[in-house]
């Protein structure tokens, strides 16, 4: 059986044990349940102004502050996309996806229009998920890390984005602890990659 483009990455026996696991659920009915910029309040921004690019990387970063439970997303995304545009002078909200404490991802910045940083990477060419929450300070949850898990899936399988290429805002920088330490290690010992390998191998096996 020839070896999956996604897994060769991973080392061969952990790659050839993905191949008989089967996710949970379809990435389609994970994108369907992305909620969209006008269902939270927020405006689109104007394509005139925006740096187009197509897709290459994901690149993982956190909110940097505290979400206390019982914050509302959506109230806080309308503050993110204001502060982008007013106190930035950004084209819109930096990421492209928000995913909130109860693993609920929220579209932001059009996924076609290259990102924002106040670091010294380049992020064009990048699909940037913030994860709400301060992860120096706190642990993420588990909704949360199996919405990353899903939405990472998702853009790998959608944009041919490589295991190699799933990585987070400081491997870019060395100006940044961002996404926390409590994240970035799921980034370091590739747990992450290696969750995508298994979502995405179930994918292929669910379309036999």
């Amino acid at each position: 059986m020839p070896m999956l483009p996604f897994l060769a990455a991973l080392p061969l026996s952990l790659a050839l044990a993905t191949l008989s696991v089967h996710a949970a659920e379809p990435l389609a009915a994970v994108e369907r349940a992305i909620v969209p910029v006008a269902a939270w309040g927020g405006t689109p921004a104007d394509p005139a102004k925006a740096r187009r690019h197509a897709i290459t990387q994901i690149t993982l970063h956190h909110q940097g502050e505290p979400f206390r439970p019982g914050t509302d997303p959506q109230a806080y995304l309308r503050r993110l996309q204001g502060w982008s545009r007013t106190s930035k002078g950004w084209l819109d909200i930096p990421y492209h996806y928000v995913i909130d404490l109860d693993g609920r991802i929220y579209e932001a910045r059009h996924i076609d229009f290259a990102g924002d940083t106040n670091t010294e990477y380049d992020p064009s060419g990048h699909a940037l998920i913030e994860v709400v929450g301060n992860f120096e300070e706190v642990e993420p949850n588990q909704r949360q890390l199996d919405a990353v898990v899903d939405l990472m899936a998702l853009l790998a399988a959608k944009y041919k984005v490589s295991l190699d290429d799933i990585k987070s805002h400081r491997d870019h920088s060395d100006k940044t602890v961002c996404p926390g330490a409590n994240l970035y290690r799921y980034v370091k010992e590739d747990w992450f990659r290696h969750k995508v390998a298994l979502r995405l191998a179930g994918e292929q096996a669910a379309k036999r």
